[in-house]
């Protein structure tokens, strides 16, 4: 599974007013009591504006079939080069359309980083090795709200694995439902995972409905023909 996304280019062009974000910033959540896994110790993270997304870095690992998998907000200092090194994939390439030096990937984690709270970047580490790059984003205070009937708290993923190892052998998928688990988990508020992949991006299709999502819709979006896939909290026990 290459990627599953390119759109985030839009993802920060809503400017929010103060009143807005204290509407829609969620009550914090008591830090769970586990140790943090290796990659994720060190400086906590700690977003300066309201937290939009219910603290993404206190959100417990998960137990899947492939290890122990954990959320780990990024950090430039720390995770610049790896991010970069995947975005200059051909395979990552041809959908995040990131390519460059590392000055792309810098601008791209730091207009998230210094934004408003509403998208959060974060490296997904199997067992305490970083292994690929999420996106954690408020699809209802996205631009992509404007495409089709969004709910308060709708939460997007956006998602590339990094290394080629790890693609085509079903991991997308099981990481796939295991962080939709999570933000149903940390999110109550939030009835909707959403993800609007490209559609000529067959295997992250693919991997989005073996996690359990459904198609609910194609959407023109800017920068692409994209699948709209939804994961329900009310059908998550079911598919």
């Amino acid at each position: 599974m290459p990627t599953a996304d390119s759109g985030t280019e839009d993802t920060l062009d809503l400017k929010l007013s103060p009143e807005v974000l204290a509407l829609f910033a969620a009550t914090p959540l008591t830090p769970p009591s586990e140790p943090r896994t290796p990659y994720a110790s060190g400086r906590p993270y700690r977003a300066a504006a309201p937290d939009l997304l219910d603290h993404v870095a206190d959100w417990r690992a998960a137990q899947t079939s492939a290890g122990s998998f954990r959320l780990v907000p990024a950090r430039l200092d720390r995770d610049l080069e790896l991010i970069t090194g995947w975005m200059n994939d051909p395979a990552v390439a041809e959908f995040w359309e990131l390519s460059g030096d590392r000055q792309v990937t810098e601008e791209h984690l730091r207009r998230q980083l210094t934004g408003d709270g509403r998208s959060v970047p974060c490296l997904g580490a199997l067992d305490g090795t970083p292994m690929s790059y999420w996106e954690i984003y408020r699809a209802d205070l996205d631009p992509l709200a404007r495409q089709y009937p969004a709910r308060p708290h709708d939460t997007g993923i956006h998602l590339l694995i990094g290394g080629s190892a790890d693609r085509a052998r079903g991991l997308g998928s099981v990481l796939l439902r295991a962080v939709a688990a999570m933000v149903l988990d940390n999110r109550p508020a939030c009835t909707r995972v959403v993800a609007e992949p490209d559609l000529r991006n067959t295997p992250s299709v693919s991997a989005f409905l073996s996690a359990g999502f459904r198609l609910c819709a194609e959407l023109d979006l800017p920068d692409k023909r994209a699948a709209l896939v939804v994961r329900e909290r009310a059908l998550r026990h079911l598919l």
